[in-house]
């Protein structure tokens, strides 16, 4: 009798379904793919979709918090490269960089998503958590970097963010997130030395 390699076992029914999701929903778009076509996909009945998930609406939901939390492992895990605050803020737009160059980049995935959303529905909800854990990451490494206004400078950080990510898109062009670390670093010393000439007049 043949002996079961272990770590062989299946994918549960929410791993494919996820799967399948993360796949269609990012190449096609939430709305124009239905759940149909995830459904045949995965592999699955229609009956677990709706035991697992409930509704599309949960499903777009979970597919997109779990994007959210691959790309903030990638980016922590780039920040925690680094030893020194100034590096560990920069490294945010390498961790970005990492992510362009991956095949099959299309863009972000909640920016492409909230377009196609309604006001307060799940996508458009998903795609505020995660701008806010952006904003917050980068507030938080302004201020360990020793900027006075850290939200300021974040505000600003983001912007490049935002539209590093478009260039990547739009232009073919994974080089965009270096573009956007050496601009970040531009505002990034111009705020410490107006923090630096403050304390002197001080």
């Amino acid at each position: 009798m043949a002996v079961k390699e272990a770590g062989a076992a299946r994918p549960t029914a929410r791993e494919r379904l996820l799967a399948a999701a993360n796949e269609l929903f990012y190449n096609e778009g939430v709305h124009t793919v239905g759940i149909d076509r995830i459904i045949e996909q995965a592999g699955v009945a229609k009956a677990s979709l709706y035991n697992t998930f409930g509704s599309k609406d949960e499903l777009v939901r979970a597919y997109l918090e779990m994007r959210q939390a691959s790309v903030a492992q990638r980016i922590t895990r780039a920040v925690e490269r680094y030893d020194t605050p100034r590096e560990r803020l920069l490294a945010v737009f390498e961790g970005q960089e990492e992510l362009f160059a991956q095949p099959g980049y299309r863009g972000c995935a909640f920016a492409r998503a909230s377009a196609e959303s309604h006001p307060g529905d799940q996508a458009e909800q998903a795609a505020e958590a995660y701008r806010h854990w952006v904003r917050a990451l980068l507030t938080e490494l302004s201020a360990q970097a020793g900027v006075p206004e850290p939200a300021v400078l974040a505000r600003q950080l983001h912007l490049l963010y935002d539209g590093s990510g478009q260039s990547a898109r739009m232009d073919h062009d994974p080089a965009a997130a270096a573009e956007a670390r050496a601009a970040a670093a531009v505002l990034l010393d111009a705020a410490l030395a107006r923090s630096t000439a403050a304390a002197g007049v001080s």
